[in-house]
């Protein structure tokens, strides 16, 4: 039987993260390069995402930055050839990255829906497919997505982003039914209210989007937002073999939101 500390051991392993330069990303890559692993940190926020590389490295870990957006498919081959410029192979992928606008059903553009489910779904989606076909060729790998308990209980004014969380959960699903006979696992964190800068941004004081967060945040069990560290060890559990006999799981992180 492992020792815990064999459990949590990410040496000499790769952790690929999208829209690390902050939020739950940020933390991610912090516990995950904390873990041993030499943590890739991907945003399209280059000044961002360079300097949450540099301060993975002068903690102690393993970090380089590169940028990529996840809404462009077609960078993605050039992307994991420079990532394979100095690492063999991607052990663990975690996908973070993802836009929230908020604006009424009524009041959504085809160009706004169009944004989020590019980012969000599609983005995913490919990138997701490009580095399973290389955990493949070696032998397996653990692949985190990020999803939202607005997949499953929608707040109001995020129809987009709600539609393209829940197919992240199917997507999880399915995902892992066909890749575990290579290996692969694949899992998802519906995280509930997290206090990031990314939530705050999309969010304008003294608009009805902000009213609704207050309702949200009345609703938590445990009286409070959650942090991005609070995700991201839940990530660290999903990326290690403490996590070894789970795939197609969603595992929510929540307050206790869902349960009342």
């Amino acid at each position: 039987m492992p020792r815990i500390s064999e459990l949590i051991d990410l040496s000499g392993q790769t952790a690929l993260i999208t829209g690390a330069a902050q939020g739950i990303g940020a933390a991610s890559a912090h516990r995950l390069a904390e873990a041993g692993a030499s943590v890739v940190v991907t945003d399209v926020n280059e000044a961002a995402g360079s300097r949450r590389a540099q301060e993975i490295i002068h903690a102690g870990g393993r970090a380089r930055f590169l940028p990529l957006d996840v809404g462009r498919v077609e960078s993605f081959p050039a992307a994991m050839a420079r990532i394979h410029e100095e690492a063999p192979r991607i052990d663990l992928l975690v996908n973070n990255a993802g836009i929230f606008p908020t604006a009424p059903a009524l009041d959504t553009t085809p160009e706004r829906w169009d944004a989020v489910l590019n980012l969000n779904l599609r983005g995913l989606f490919f990138l997701t497919i490009e580095v399973a076909r290389q955990m493949r060729s070696n032998g397996g790998g653990r692949i985190v997505n990020i999803a939202s308990v607005d997949a499953l209980r929608p707040t109001g004014q995020l129809a987009p982003y709600d539609a393209s969380k829940a197919g992240i959960v199917m997507l999880t699903r399915s995902l892992a039914v066909e890749l575990a006979p290579y290996g692969i696992r694949v899992n998802a964190i519906a995280p509930g209210g997290i206090d990031t800068p990314g939530a705050r941004a999309s969010i304008p004081p003294n608009s009805a989007a902000a009213s609704a967060m207050a309702g949200f945040v009345h609703r938590i069990p445990m009286g409070r937002m959650g942090s991005p560290d609070e995700i991201a060890r839940v990530v660290l559990f999903l990326a290690t073999p403490l996590s070894e006999y789970m795939t197609g799981a969603l595992v929510v992180v929540d307050g206790g939101y869902l349960a009342d």
